[in-house]
């Protein structure tokens, strides 16, 4: 098969496109520019995307053998991801630019050219595992537990991952790392990334707050959606469950449900123990804060279902993850048509266990054991 290699510049992506090749495909490398203003250099584990990491990617591609190139989409990257995680930050969600990403830009823009230029299929260094079943390809986790990556691939359709490539996903780690030393490959000890490839510095409330804090031109200005307020003025209150007054705040983006640090409450509370965000509020800029099992959470609606094969029909007992490295909780799932065809319809979650601090905005995957079933987006929760 002929396959591109997406090759990030780190580690994984590198020994994935050497497997490729060492299979018999005919592997093109291809470094994603998605950062309009790259920096030169990569701070240790934080931030992707550099200049530094395109180079990596093509001493990797050189040490390979194989032909590499750089695709600039740093605008699609921007509209999609970018202005997607400012807009539902200032909802007052909490979105996962990693699912996004794989959704819009790697497995959708990417996979599109691919096929276009006459490629077969995209090969990155996601851990996860593709299995043929008796109806067509499934997704399903990584063997290593600690790396395993399925939970941010769960957008992906029967469709993409027909022409996907993950050939880490039955190697931990660490043996990956040997690998690559074995292979001459330079960047084998090169440190993870963990942060938001986009806020190398890891400061995401100072990030948000220079897209839609105090000064701006107003978050309902973030990517044309009309479903965040326009407001310049975003300050408000901290209140309790009852709404009592506790604080205030510079802006509801610098909040997530589940966040106990930063709160600058002051006052304790009567019993002592630490207080948690339990809901954010943007329309009447309004952070609501209580105990930890306040946060309990017993089920969920989802929207914009995403199958990685057909739909499921009636109650299905599965378990559900609701953070990328996250526990599995057993759960019964169904899917709520609507009247209209072009509407994916909704997910009805219930929580056989309950969790702690879902957040809309997330994203809630769905599994039968290590089989990834699909994903949806997280529109309220059930206490």
């Amino acid at each position: 098969m002929k396959v591109l290699a997406a090759m990030s510049g780190g580690v994984d992506s590198a020994v994935a496109a050497a497997r490729a090749v060492e299979a018999g495909h005919d592997v093109t490398g291809v470094h994603l520019a998605l950062s309009k203003n790259p920096q030169s250099y990569r701070s240790g584990a934080r931030g992707c995307c550099t200049i530094e990491d395109a180079r990596d990617a093509r001493r990797a591609a050189d040490a390979i053998g194989i032909p590499f190139y750089v695709w600039d989409l740093a605008e699609r990257f921007d509209e999609d991801v970018v202005r997607d995680f400012v807009a539902e930050y200032a909802a007052g969600r909490t979105p996962n630019p990693c699912l996004r990403c794989n959704e819009k830009v790697k497995f959708a823009a990417v996979l599109d050219k691919g096929l276009a230029l006459g490629f077969d299929a995209v090969c990155t260094g996601h851990y996860a595992q593709l299995v043929e079943g008796p109806d067509g390809r499934e997704l399903h986790r990584a063997v290593d537990p600690a790396k395993d990556q399925s939970y941010v691939l769960g957008v992906l359709t029967s469709g993409q991952l027909r022409h996907a490539m993950f050939p880490l996903g039955d190697t931990p780690k660490e043996q990956v790392r040997q690998e690559a030393a074995r292979r001459g490959l330079q960047l084998a000890e090169k440190p993870d990334s963990h942060d938001i490839c986009f806020i190398p510095d890891g400061n995401t409330s100072g990030f948000l707050a220079a897209q839609i804090g105090n000064g701006s031109s107003g978050a309902g200005t973030v990517a044309g959606r009309t479903d965040v307020v326009d407001r310049t003025d975003v300050a408000g209150d901290i209140v309790d469950a009852d709404g009592n007054r506790l604080g205030s705040h510079d802006g509801v983006f610098g909040f997530t449900v589940g966040q106990r640090r930063g709160l600058r409450i002051g006052t304790p509370a009567a019993d002592g123990r630490p207080r948690y965000v339990l809901d954010v509020s943007p329309v009447t800029r309004t952070v609501t804060v209580g105990s930890a099992e306040d946060l309990d959470v017993r089920g969920l609606v989802a929207t914009r279902p995403r199958w990685c094969g057909d739909a499921p029909v009636g109650a299905v007992e599965c378990a559900v993850q609701v953070r990328a490295h996250g526990e599995a909780l057993p759960a019964v799932v169904r899917l709520i048509e609507t009247s209209t065809g072009a509407d994916p319809g909704q997910l009805d979650v219930e929580l056989l266990v309950p969790a702690r601090g879902v957040a809309p905005g997330q994203a809630v995957v769905v599994y039968v054991g290590t089989r990834v079933l699909g994903s949806a987006t997280i529109d309220r929760t059930r206490r």
